[in-house]
């Protein structure tokens, strides 16, 4: 490829991971950047609310990037921006719904006036210096949700977005595969496609099909309808709505979340709620139990979320009553299900009827199975192909599902977050990396969390601590006070007195040889205190906490 000019692929997140997602597509002068999205932190990453990408490589060249071309608006596809737009502030280009959702968050942050965003329909194409992107609708759990077709002079790039081939969506508005198969007899250079749900046989569930289960509940609920999902499913919770005007119910929506996106939804014309059946959370005590749905967050068993507060009794506002009916109408996102099984044993035990994945279908996937997915490649038959948007064994699958219709392992590329995948019109090859990361978000710090710090925090959590304090007076090199032990998430100090003892006579001893030199460097002194008690501690307990040396001059 030397000397030509070729077009740059390069993930910064959302391979090999759920979430994050973030794909630099880059031309000669032009940068467009797909995406930017959030992670969310597992267990071992204590204390940490959220994790976004690394933009290192499109800061060293920003005067190429040209804009975020958004395909929808999950949080694992716009949340890092409000944190993004701050380093590199570019237009934002997206769907009416998806731009109402960031243009809150930015709210959220104080920054709604600060950045560009740009209103796209679906079937227009933006235009930069050699790169155009066309917005094509798609359909997903979240309505205006858009594949895109990116067109360079080296040739067409199709990236699916997140998608599902819904027949029968709730708006009406069906995935626009006639344009899809359009480029594939164009020619498609790169396809780019959901993995997620490549694992699942033949064809997922309608959206619609949830509106006649839900029907069939509300008719026979005697108390209040208690219904948990996700935020961002404005179709779900217009069946949830539906069902509640069917069944001349009235609608409060509970979680902060909950109520925002409703609002956008509602104010841009995507959730339809007639007049006067929707509450306030306040005013659910006016009427009797069963006129009332309450529709709110906390579908993933998230403890400081409207379901857990309210199964566990520390809801200010909405108390649990007898004849309450739980519908959770999600499925746990992988790393959830004791979280949320831990909510639905909490019901259960309050006397409270709950209904969820396994006993019901009263939740479809918006991501393809393997039917739809062969679709995509039938009507895009694309020269290369990249799976994106899941862990390593989705997109090793996806690759078999390929090579299944025909695709040669050549033409495959499985990535890894920051290769670069360099395409010309007639070779592909990974040609290198970008530098790449995570960029952990701890309360309203962000990046100042790193893994010095996680580890601290994982040896903190598992072993504890113990901090020795003592006074030394300069002049005699002699100990004033202490030393004085304080433990904390190791041992309680009074059930292990000779053990803390112990731990006292050996800093004193550790301490007196070193001061009996009469010149002493404090560093080294901490450093041989920090030794001995980590050596009497391993051995009397198997355990390392972590050892705080204080020394104090007078």
């Amino acid at each position: 490829m030397e000397g030509k000019k070729c077009v740059k692929v390069i993930p910064l997140g959302g391979l090999g991971e759920i979430g994050k997602n973030i794909t630099a597509i880059e031309y000669d002068k032009d940068i467009v950047v797909i995406d930017c999205g959030i992670a969310f932190p597992d267990e071992e990453m204590y204390g940490v609310d959220l994790i976004i990408p690394d933009i290192t490589y499109l800061m060293d060249n920003k005067e190429k990037v040209k804009a975020f071309v958004l395909t929808h608006g999950h949080e694992d596809h716009i949340g890092s921006l409000p944190y993004i737009l701050k380093q590199l502030n570019i237009p934002v280009y997206g769907t009416r719904l998806t731009l109402g959702i960031l243009g809150n968050k930015l709210k959220e942050h104080f920054l709604e006036n600060e950045y560009t965003l740009k209103t796209v329909e679906a079937g227009e194409t933006i235009e930069f210096e050699d790169i155009k992107v066309e917005f094509i609708r798609n359909t997903h759990s979240i309505a205006d949700s858009c594949s895109l077709a990116i067109h360079t002079p080296i040739g067409n790039i199709v990236h699916t977005g997140d998608f599902k081939i819904d027949y029968t969506p709730i708006d009406g508005l069906v995935m626009d595969l006639e344009r899809i198969s359009e480029l594939g007899k164009e020619g498609v250079l790169l396809l780019m496609a959901d993995s997620t749900n490549v694992e699942r046989q033949g064809h997922s569930l309608s959206e619609k099909s949830i509106g006649q289960t839900l029907n069939r509940i509300f008719s026979t609920a005697t108390g209040r309808v208690i219904v948990a999902t996700f935020a961002s499913n404005i179709h779900r919770m217009q069946q949830i709505a539906d069902a509640s005007v069917k069944y001349k119910r009235k609608i409060a929506f509970s979680g902060r979340s909950m109520e925002n996106i409703s609002t956008v939804a509602m104010e841009l014309g995507y959730l339809h709620i007639p007049e006067g059946t929707m509450i306030n959370v306040d005013d659910i005590r006016n009427y009797r139990n069963e006129e009332i749905t309450i529709i709110t967050t906390g579908s993933q068993g998230e403890p400081m979320a409207g379901l857990a507060r309210i199964a566990f009794s520390n809801h200010r506002k909405i108390q649990l009553e007898p004849d309450d009916l739980f519908i959770i109408s999600a499925s746990p996102i992988p790393g959830n299900d004791k979280l949320i099984s831990k909510v639905i044993n909490e019901l259960y035990k309050k006397g409270a009827d709950v209904i969820y994945e396994a006993l019901e279908d009263i939740h479809v996937s918006g991501h393809a199975c393997q039917e739809e997915l062969k679709l995509i490649h039938s009507l895009v038959h694309p020269k290369y192909f990249m799976p994106v948007h899941g862990e390593y064994r989705h997109l090793k699958h996806h690759k078999d599902l390929a090579k299944s219709l025909g695709m040669e392992d050549k033409n495959i590329f499985i990535m890894n977050t920051g290769d670069i995948l360099q395409l010309s019109e007639d070779e592909a090859r990974i040609s290198g990396r970008v530098h790449t990361g995570r960029v952990l978000v701890d309360g309203i710090g962000v990046g100042d969390v790193g893994n010095i710090v996680l580890r601290d925090r994982r040896y903190l959590g598992q072993d504890g601590m113990v901090v020795v304090v003592v006074t030394i007076e300069k002049e005699s090199y002699s100990i004033l006070a202490g030393p004085d032990i304080i433990t904390r998430g190791f041992v309680y100090a009074k059930e292990a007195e000779d053990m803390i003892n112990k731990i006292r006579d050996i800093a004193r001893e550790e301490i007196e040889n070193s001061l009996s030199n009469n010149q002493i460097e404090w560093y080294v002194l901490k450093t041989n205190v920090k030794r001995s008690i980590e050596r009497f501690l391993y051995d009397e307990t198997k355990r390392r906490p972590t050892i705080f040396p204080i020394i104090m001059e007078v």
